[in-house]
């Protein structure tokens, strides 16, 4: 009897420790503040390892990049028209307006990409700005410079008198995955949230949108569901280790404040990296085309020429002599990889296009009556093709590209006509300091109201060309060169 009373009380003991033992290991391994509950102590529940191995750790990243965004102040000069007179003045004289100069701000936001002052930003940003200044994350405040303009792909380089600043190094926005996490930081809006950091993924890449104003744009957008709001544009998109992949740039809004919806889209940093490298090295952006038109992949094309699925390119048209034509790329093949990346849209294309200069090379497989083909391709400069109009409507004239302005430009601009830069290119405009934005009304002392009466008159002259205008600023300016 005194041996069962002892088996019992032994196996009790037993049990005791087993359950104490269960009990340890569970709350081990779960919220602290779980386990100090005793309403919950004892009880059965899953636990998380949140180690910093497993779970998204921003510290490092957003620490390392903080300080090398800005908040960018822009100031915009206006010119409006002041009504002169009363009734009976207007009665005599009929109407009577006097140009008046008025001033706006806005803001946005930077990145500083050299320790000596170096700054990206938007175009939108800085566009039509008679003054910029920058203060950066310690509350120090420069005037900035603007170096130079890009607006096919929105994106501006300024500069500030400082040394030694805090700079972020590009990473390569071909090697972002989607669902990989990224900080977005800026001022969203204004100078009271300045230094905001906010999280997301990667939603999508190579995203483009509706082209509302009809111009010539490059899009291939990273697309994030990180929190970006006005003021945001121009600011840093950064990977986990710290590292620039994007510049934010957009977001697509349905309320009537324009805020975040729930995605943005940022500039690609490898675009950033050339555009910003040639403002640098040349003053303008070297840009290079293959000479096609292109469209997606429909479901008719795929089946018309039997493709196993619809990512690529296909070519409706190339031009006779040019960068594609003279590569052996021939209507109707299908673009499916460009310099050893793969072009499964038309965005995607147009980015890895934009990544090159002049005189580089590259190969591409195009997929042409079903089977895969190498080509060699050697982009050129491009030749200055006066009079050719592009696909987006604008007309080339010595390396630089014409265009109507918007009425809105014009009235803010206090003008009634005339041409716009708006792409310099390289050639004879900008070797004569053309700048895009510019606004020519003159041309030999004619004025002129469309891009064909650039054309007609330059055509005219025998020998020299001059033209005069308005910066995009609102500021008076000419330049000249000869036709030879």
């Amino acid at each position: 009897m005194k041996k069962n009373i002892f088996t019992i009380l032994l196996s009790v003991l037993l049990s005791g420790l087993v359950a104490y033992g269960v009990g340890k290991s569970t709350v081990s391994n779960a919220d602290p503040a779980q386990a100090a509950d005793p309403a919950i102590q004892g009880s059965q529940y899953r636990t998380v390892n949140l180690s910093l191995d497993d779970y998204p750790d921003f510290t490092y990243a957003a620490e390392s990049a903080v300080d090398a965004v800005v908040f960018v102040k822009v100031t915009i000069k206006a010119q409006t028209q002041q009504y002169l007179g009363d009734e009976f003045f207007r009665f005599f004289f009929g109407d009577q307006y006097q140009p008046q100069q008025r001033e706006r701000q806005s803001s946005g936001s930077g990145v500083i990409i050299r320790p000596d002052g170096y700054i990206v930003t938007n175009n939108h940003v800085v566009e039509s700005a008679s003054k910029v200044e920058v203060t950066l994350n310690n509350n120090k405040t420069y005037e900035a410079t603007v170096i130079g303009t890009d607006p096919a792909t929105d994106v501006a380089l300024i500069k500030i008198d400082a040394q030694g600043l805090p700079a972020l190094e590009f990473a390569d926005s071909d090697q972002l995955r989607l669902g990989e996490w990224v900080l977005a930081i800026g001022s969203p809006l204004g100078e009271e949230l300045r230094s905001t950091i906010t999280a997301g993924i990667v939603s999508a890449k190579g995203r483009s949108m509706p082209n509302y104003d009809g111009k010539f744009k490059i899009e291939s957008f990273i697309q994030t569901d990180a929190a970006v709001n006005p003021g945001n544009s121009g600011g840093a998109l950064v990977n986990k280790a710290g590292k620039l992949v994007g510049i934010n740039t957009a977001i697509i809004s349905t309320n009537m404040s324009q805020s975040f919806m729930g995605y943005s889209f940022a500039v690609p940093s490898n675009i950033v990296s050339k555009i910003v490298s040639d403002l640098i090295d040349f003053g303008s952006v070297k840009r290079v085309k293959l000479d096609i038109t292109i469209s997606p992949i429909t479901d008719e094309i795929a089946k018309e020429l039997k493709l196993s699925s619809q990512l690529g390119v296909y070519v409706n048209e190339v031009t006779k002599g040019g960068t594609a034509d003279k590569a052996g790329i021939k209507k109707g093949d299908v673009i499916v990889s460009l310099g050893g990346s793969d072009t499964p849209s038309v965005a995607s294309l147009q980015e890895k296009v934009n990544s090159f200069h002049p005189g580089d090379t590259a190969k591409a497989v195009v997929i042409r009556d079903g089977k895969r083909q190498e080509v060699d391709i050697l982009f050129q400069e491009q030749a200055e093709r006066n009079g050719e109009v592009a696909e987006d409507g604008s007309v080339a004239f010595y390396g630089a590209s014409l265009a109507t302005p918007s009425a809105e430009k014009l009235a803010r601009l206090g003008l009634k006509s005339g041409v716009e830069i708006v792409s310099v290119g390289s050639g004879k405009m900008q070797d004569a300091g053309a700048q895009e934005g510019f606004i020519i009304q003159y041309v030999n002392d004619q004025p002129v109201s469309k891009p064909q009466d650039v054309i007609d008159l330059a055509k005219k002259s025998k020998r020299a060309i001059f033209i005069e205008g308005v910066t995009a600023g609102g500021r008076s300016g000419y330049f000249g060169f000869g036709k030879e």
